[in-house]
């Protein structure tokens, strides 16, 4: 087993040798032609004989209080109902990824809180049935207002990625700026809006589970369900190969415990499907935000001081802290520094992690103060973020892994014509619409998580991995076979990738942009011993020896592998785990984000007519689904400055736009043509494979592009977002 500690810089990989070329290709998704015909099974989907029920959640028609009893009559008598489970003292009474509530299973935290399930031989009989459950409550008062209880807020948690800082004298700095700006910018809560649902089979042999699901994370899910249903994470095991969409909510949902229990229950599988509208307030949310950033500098447009304090909220046992700004701690040199968090809690359902957590809302509020304080100095935005460009971390000193941030702003700037840019909002008119260009700065931290693989070479010639690790959406199954392909000297074709099965080896699951780093860095470090043991069966070194196209080459010879092979399968496994590189260096992907927009005179409509994203993410493993990872990155940008929220009805804690017909996301006709420009720096301090994170990183910014846009365009500043036509409409000078 090859297991490698990132307490240095590897030595050098297979991969970094190789000559099959096909790292960095655009290769198309090896699961591609699956999906497009329908042959990929989703959770939902996987046969599992004839006998299998339908079930459908049963939910408190309340945010706050405790159920007193349950009229189950008339379900009962429905047509097709097996069972109405509401007495089992396993329901789960959290979101997705949490362990039951702590209060006991009668307590209400949260609206539309999962209190229980009918099972039927059909879906439509379930749903009837459980709308047929009368619910008896006693309701309580709730808090759903975060600014409305902030004076009982708590601090971080002990266990949070972010701490507070106070470094300098911020109040002085404030005091003696050439100029400053001192503004409170908010988000609202949002959702994941994954176009599938949470939906999870569950089926019992014995004392063994098999859950059938759409998990991001199988060995922390795994866990969950063991101890929800109180049995052996050992006798259990989970099911993921492909997921319709994740963005940090794919985690383990009510509807997999509740199949769990119908399931051992009725002794056959049991199917459950989360409704859109239970997903609002069972799935967590991201918490709404309210930021006070503070900004000052001197007359020669250097930052004197960084100020970014955040009022965030949380459920009753949440222990998740929105890190609201991880983008802003290594950004810009400021000898004083102020950061902050703040957590409200709310009877709503847990907050957590939501398509990067921190920079998506943090960088919408600092990038768009940036702005405003460059024009206060009278500066262009991107020379005032240039001047204030650190040479190392300005929180711990550590140096930069790689930081190619200005020649990104450099780069993007080239690009997209930002010389043609006029300075003076609303002076580009094109009949009723106002033309503006805007831009922002981009930043993601980079992870590194422990990470397992197996790599099989085979007697036929013929390499297969296995992980745990999952694909949403991100093209997992293709850079592994890269990677394989690289480091063994193995067309595509050959390689087979098996992905989302907990009996594999644990990989690093995916979110926070940490999965292709971790389980491509696992996957190299297995092929590493295969390729040492080829080697020695060619009387070589590694680095004395070619592998391309099948054959190994060295020493003026050439053979198969399949001949090198033999009979007896190479099996080799690799692991990586973080070590101490993460506190040596300073890791973060890095990028800037470019937007012209057009704001309607007349009615206040935005458009937005372009963007150009530059990125610098280490090593790029595949051109084409990198590509596709910043694109949607951006767009999820569009929907942060535009149009995205959950509407929040204070009275009873329930968001009311709890569908996708009223939550509002990016569709075809608001998305114009986007460009995306890598700038490749292979990271040898991050990990063994040199990349960063690139999908989180390219959401970051991007909203603020498009709001500093929307200023030079028409001179409106919105500051609560999303900027609404309504919003825009109300600051628009009169015709």
């Amino acid at each position: 087993m090859s297991d490698y500690v990132m307490d240095a810089d590897h030595p050098g990989l297979a991969m970094d040798r190789g000559v099959q070329d096909v790292l960095g290709k655009g290769i198309d998704r090896i699961d591609g032609v699956l999906k497009v015909m329908g042959a990929a099974t989703y959770g939902y989907e996987h046969q599992v004989g004839d006998q299998v029920a339908y079930g459908y959640l049963i939910t408190a028609p309340a945010a706050k209080g405790k159920v007193i009893g349950f009229d189950t009559d008339a379900a009962r008598a429905v047509p097709g109902v097996l069972d109405i489970i509401v007495d089992d003292p396993r329901i789960p009474r959290q979101a997705a990824g949490f362990v039951p509530a702590k209060r006991g299973n009668a307590a209400i935290d949260h609206w539309d809180q999962v209190i229980g399930a009918a099972i039927a031989t059909s879906f439509e009989a379930a749903r009837e049935a459980a709308r047929a459950v009368r619910v008896e409550i006693e309701a309580e008062a709730g808090r759903f207002d975060t600014l409305a209880h902030v004076t009982h807020a708590s601090g971080p948690p002990a266990d949070s990625r972010l701490k507070d800082v106070a470094k300098g004298d911020i109040e002085a700095a404030m005091a003696e700026a050439a100029a400053c700006i001192d503004q409170v910018y908010s988000t609202p809560h949002q959702v994941h809006a994954a176009m599938e649902p949470h939906a999870s089979i569950a089926v019992w042999e014995g004392k063994k589970l098999t859950l059938y699901s759409s998990l991001q994370i199988l060995g922390a899910a795994k866990a969950v369900l063991a101890g929800a249903l109180r049995i052996e994470p050992g006798n259990v095991r989970i099911v993921s190969p492909y997921i319709g969409g994740g963005f940090g909510g794919k985690m383990l949902g009510p509807e997999a415990v509740m199949a769990a229990i119908a399931a051992e229950r009725l002794g056959r599988p049991v199917k459950i499907a989360m409704a859109r509208a239970q997903l609002f307030h069972n799935v967590y949310r991201r918490t709404d935000t309210h930021q006070r950033i503070r900004l000052a500098a001197d007359a020669d447009g250097k930052l004197t001081a960084i100020g970014h304090d955040s009022v965030v909220s949380q459920g009753p046992d949440g222990g998740f802290m929105e890190p609201v700004a991880l983008g802003t701690i290594a950004l810009y040199a400021a000898p004083a520094r102020h950061i902050s968090h703040k957590i409200v809690t709310l009877d709503m359902v847990q907050a957590g992690a939501v398509r990067a957590p921190g920079e998506a809302v943090g960088m919408l509020a600092l990038e768009t103060a940036m702005d405003e304080l460059a024009e206060k100095l009278g500066r262009d935005p991107i020379d005032f973020r240039k001047l204030n460009e650190p040479a190392v971390d300005p929180m711990t000193g550590a140096p930069f892994s790689t930081r190619r941030l200005v020649e990104c702003l450099d780069e993007g700037a080239r690009r997209f014509g930002w010389a043609n840019r006029s300075a003076t909002p609303g002076s580009v008119r094109e009949g009723e619409w106002l033309i503006g260009m805007g831009m922002a700065a981009a930043v993601r931290i980079n992870l590194l998580i422990d990470s397992e693989a197996r790599v099989t070479l085979g007697s036929d010639g013929r390499a297969r991995i296995e992980t745990d690790m999952t694909d949403i959406g991100t093209g997992t199954y293709t850079i592994l076979a890269q990677i394989a392909g690289e480091s063994l000297g193995l067309p595509i074709d050959c390689i087979d990738v098996k992905l989302g099965d907990s009996d594999m080896p644990t990989g690093a699951g995916s979110g926070g942009s940490f999965g292709a780093a971790s389980a491509g860095s696992s996957v190299a470090l297995a092929c590493e011993d295969i390729v040492a043991e080829l080697a020695k069966r060619m009387d070589t070194s590694p680095e004395n020896m070619t592998l391309k196209d099948g054959h190994a080459i060295a020493g003026n010879r050439r053979v198969s592998l399949d001949t090198l092979v033999g009979d007896a399968p190479l099996v080799a496994t690799g692991k990586i785990s973080q070590g101490s590189n993460a506190r040596s260096f300073s890791q973060a992907a890095h990028g800037a984000q470019f937007a012209e927009v057009a704001v309607n005179a007349v009615t206040g409509a935005v458009r937005v007519r372009r963007m150009l994203g530059v990125f610098e993410a280490g090593r790029i493993l595949n051109a084409k689904t990198a590509r596709s990872q910043a694109i949607g990155g951006m767009i999820w940008g569009i929907g942060y400055a535009l149009m995205e929220g959950l509407e929040l009805d204070t009275r009873y804690g329930q968001f009311v736009n709890h569908d996708l017909g009223e939550y509002h996301v990016p569709v075809h006709a608001d998305v114009p043509h986007l460009d995306v420009h890598f700038i490749e720096d292979v990271d040898r301090h991050a990990n063994p494979i040199g990349v960063k994170g690139l999908g989180e990183l390219t959401i970051s910014g991007a909203g603020a592009a498009v709001t500093n846009a929307i200023y030079n365009a028409c001179g409106v500043r919105v500051r609560d977002f999303p900027m609404t036509l309504d919003k825009v409409l109300a600051g628009l000078p009169p015709i």
